[in-house]
């Protein structure tokens, strides 16, 4: 097969315009019969296949959006399977309307321009802030976009959330259940209107409302990885209080935990009980397996991608702010505090 051969290139052996090959490859305008069958042998014997560009002279759509995630560490993005079921339900959603999913990692100085240089039709951009240069680089492109675990305050924008405040109050409520008391929470960076704000309110709520009070001591903002989650483990084992649960805002912080407390002679779930974040597919498979906080990350995907593709289909939508629900899934890393002698 020759990669290189272009549209051009089966319009000049056809002796045609290059529009009337893109009117015989997405079968529009008035071409004669004859023209048709012509056409359509070089791109046979030449094993032509159209570019999405060239699919889409007409309409000038690229069929290529790009999920963004702002401001993360080098790494993170490969390092978190939580991204690669997002990008997953975002693919799925985005298959059935030929379009193609990239996934891109933004820093502070990132200025969009990759936005007019891929051509692409939408973003859909996960974690980002009201106050946020990323917010405003964003708007300034022009293109149609819905925000992910994003909090923000404009109702003009399209977003899709996760009732995050119910999640930290749901896993906190269960270890409470099961009689512990001191519960740390291993939250991630806590900025006001983020996604682990909103699950640390959650957690105060429930210590508030079983007469626990809250430890500052017992706040852990580790980055929210599987290394942030080993190195917590330290702090943990050296606390002088007696923890008896920790509270993981993200299944990687508890996956990475897991195996730091292991590694310093704790035992989980015997020592301490652990509750991760999300529900990640490789949490059931874990020893033991990780009691969680369960997000339909493929539903939230499927969703996001629906509302952008009715943007750049220009359809109106009455919707533009959606919650997800969450649940809590019980397995073997929780059990009934137990008081050491």
């Amino acid at each position: 097969m020759n990669n290189k051969v272009s549209i051009k290139d089966i319009a000049r052996i056809a002796n045609v315009s290059v529009a009337t090959v893109s009117n015989v490859i997405n079968q529009t305008g008035r071409v004669s019969a004859n023209t048709i069958n012509k056409v359509n042998k070089i791109i046979q014997e030449q094993q032509f296949v159209p570019s999405a560009s060239a699919r889409n002279l007409k309409n000038k759509n690229s069929h290529l959006i790009a999920v963004v995630v702002p401001f993360l560490e080098k790494g993170i993005l490969q390092d978190n399977p939580f991204y690669w079921e997002l990008v997953r339900g975002v693919e799925n959603g985005a298959r059935n309307h030929e379009v193609q999913v990239i996934l891109l990692g933004t820093n502070e100085d990132e200025d969009f321009s990759f936005v007019k240089q891929r051509d692409l039709d939408g973003l859909i951009v996960v974690g980002t802030f009201g106050h946020s240069s990323a917010l405003q680089k964003v708007m300034e492109m022009g293109v149609p976009c819905v925000f992910l675990d994003s909090y923000l305050s404009s109702p003009d924008l399209y977003q899709v959330n996760l009732d995050d405040e119910a999640g930290g109050y749901l896993g906190t409520k269960h270890l409470i259940g099961l009689g512990h008391k001191t519960i740390a929470a291993l939250t991630g960076k806590l900025e006001e209107g983020g996604v682990n704000y909103f699950r640390y309110q959650g957690y105060l709520r429930a210590l508030q409302e079983c007469g626990i009070s809250s430890d500052p001591e017992l706040v852990i903002e580790e980055f929210s990885s599987i290394q942030g989650g080993y190195q917590a483990a330290q702090k943990i084992g050296s606390s002088k209080s007696r923890i008896s649960a920790v509270f993981a805002f993200s299944d990687v912080s508890a996956m990475g935990l897991i195996r730091g407390l292991h590694d310093i002679g704790l035992s989980v779930p015997t020592d301490l009980s652990v509750i991760g974040f999300d529900d990640i597919f490789y949490t059931q498979f874990m020893i033991p397996s990780l009691t969680t906080i369960r997000q339909d990350v493929l539903s939230k995907g499927q969703t996001a991608v629906n509302m952008l593709l009715d943007q750049i289909n220009g359809t109106v939508s009455s919707t533009r702010n959606v919650t997800i629900p969450v649940s809590l899934t019980v397995r073997q890393s929780t059990i009934p505090y137990s008081k050491k002698v």
